[in-house]
This record gives C-alpha cells, sequence and structure tokens, in this order.
C-alpha cells in the first residue's frame, strides 16, 4: 500500500466540497434548471460528476504506480 498523491486526493475531494460546504451558495429552489428546483439539480450534478472525478483521481494515481513499478525494474519492461 503506497500514500496517495495529493493530486488524487484534491480531486476526489472536488465533489465533497460541491455537495456539502458549498451549501450556502446553491440552497435556493429557483431558478428550475431541466424542471427541477436548482438545488435538486446541484446534487443530481455532482451525483453524475462524482464517478468522473474518481476517475481522474484513479489515472493520477495509476501514472504514479506505474512509473514507480518502471523505476524499480531499471526501467525495462517485460511484456
Amino acid at each position: 500500500m503506497h500514500k496517495p498523491t495529493m493530486g488524487a486526493v484534491l480531486v476526489g475531494l472536488v465533489p465533497f466540497l460541491a455537495m456539502c460546504i458549498s451549501v450556502p451558495l446553491w440552497d435556493r429552489i429557483y431558478p428550475f434548471v431541466f424542471g427541477l428546483p436548482f438545488n435538486i439539480f446541484w446534487i443530481v450534478l455532482w451525483i453524475l460528476l462524482t464517478p468522473i472525478c474518481m476517475f481522474i483521481a484513479y489515472r493520477i494515481e495509476r501514472k504514479k504506480i506505474d512509473a514507480t513499478e518502471s523505476a524499480g525494474k531499471g526501467g525495462v519492461q517485460h511484456g
């Protein structure tokens, strides 16, 4: 197990911050967006965007792991 990179942690925190910490900024009913009150639209939007943020965090971590593994093998990759 390795320590996660700061970039991956920050990308992973984006959905949490957008849904929980930013409540005073979007806690209103009007305007309606796609027929939904704005606060419901905001939550649904971030529920849909969260997997994208997690995929980006995964790719950041995977790049670090791949670089570490290739450096441990002397930079030679075996098929």
